[in-house]
């Protein structure tokens, strides 16, 4: 036996001999998933618990098939077309009849680049419009958004932004764009944790 055989059934046998491994330990996180995941195997996971009561409609962007919640179902004067009866400049200058929500403020863009009309559709306003003037419904309001916040819809098809109903089971579902912002005032406000996690804090110490 030569020597470099012999030094290589040394090494083998010194791993064997003082390798510490017991049961529920692992020498790599690759075979501790391996390992563990094996109690899953056969065993049927669904988010639908998680999903309760909520309305969803299924979709596909980008390669991703998943659950949204239905919005027009949501939407408390929905069918808009029920008041929006006559142009809206003529609505405006009307002394009399229902204005539920024209004292709403856009904070969402610089005034001379957005208004009303930039999402809402004149002609229609049933329907959301695009920028280049085609019609969106507004339970796929997402791509509205996704127009000007390509690298967030990027990352919400995939889920790595916004919220996901249930985790990562099938069948996906998440929330839109509209479900966590407001669509005139986007911006989240900060604010304090509801409470404070002392559990976590002493974890972290």
């Amino acid at each position: 036996m030569n020597k470099i055989n012999t030094i290589t059934i040394l090494l083998v046998a010194c791993l064997f001999l003082n390798c510490k491994h017991t049961e529920g330990e692992y020498h790599s996180l690759i075979e501790k998933i391996e390992a563990e995941s094996k109690t899953f195997h056969d065993t049927i996971m669904s988010s639908e618990a998680y999903i309760g009561d909520i309305e969803t409609i299924e979709i596909t962007e980008g390669g991703h098939t998943f659950l949204i919640p239905e919005r027009k179902g949501q939407i408390t004067s929905y069918a808009c077309i029920e008041c929006h009866s006559k142009p809206l400049a003529e609505m405006q200058n009307a002394t009399l009849g229902p204005k539920a929500h024209w004292d709403i403020e856009v904070v969402h863009a610089n005034e001379d680049a957005m208004n009303c009309a930039t999402c809402h559709n004149l002609d229609d306003m049933n329907h959301l419009k695009s920028l280049t003037g085609r019609e969106i419904d507004f339970n796929r309001s997402y791509k509205l958004c996704s127009q000007c916040h390509t690298s967030q819809f990027e990352d919400w098809k995939g889920g790595a932004h916004g919220k996901n109903i249930g985790g990562w089971t099938k069948p996906r579902a998440a929330m839109t764009c509209v479900n966590c912002h407001n669509p005139h005032r986007p911006q989240i406000e900060s604010k304090w944790p509801e409470r404070y996690n002392t559990q976590k804090a002493r974890e972290r110490e």
